[in-house]
């Protein structure tokens, strides 16, 4: 595994914390369970897919704020099991997901030990890109498309 020097960054950038703290944390996250895969399903939506093997919804919490999708699992203590080998892991997980801007959580569902939850980004009117007409001075305030085409 590959150890990155950050602080150059640190010293010729200002306002860029939360993209270097971002990139640390992805660096130094070691922990695999539960396994999951990210898909992209469209051009503003995305899937992420959970590999639960024997919790069910109850035992799942899923926690959005702002720019961090939480998804916790305990498993509910039910009976006295005697296993002479015990290859699913049934322990507690935290899974904790950054989200970039305007990404909100559209729905999840529990299907065959799968939790796939959708997601989708929906800018804002304001921030989408929108033409502006560009007037004449003295023409009757005529557009300049309008001109050229006659």
């Amino acid at each position: 595994m590959r150890t990155y020097d950050l602080s150059p960054f640190w010293r010729s950038t200002v306002g860029f914390d939360r993209l270097f703290d971002l990139v640390n944390d992805t660096m130094n996250d070691s922990d695999t369970y539960p396994l999951y895969d990210i898909e992209r399903t469209g051009e503003d939506q995305y899937q992420i897919s959970l590999a639960l093997a024997g919790f069910t919804p109850e035992e799942i919490t899923i926690t959005a704020e702002q720019s961090t999708l939480t998804v916790e699992g305990q498993k509910a203590k039910k009976g006295d099991h005697n296993y002479l080998y015990q290859g699913i892991s049934m322990r507690p997980f935290r899974r904790v997901f950054k989200l970039a801007d305007y990404v909100q959580v559209k729905e999840a569902t529990f299907e065959n030990g799968m939790l796939k939850i959708a997601l989708v980004r929906e800018l804002p009117e304001a921030m989408k890109p929108r033409r502006i007409a560009i007037e004449t001075a003295g023409n009757d305030n005529k557009q300049i498309e309008q001109k050229q085409a006659a």
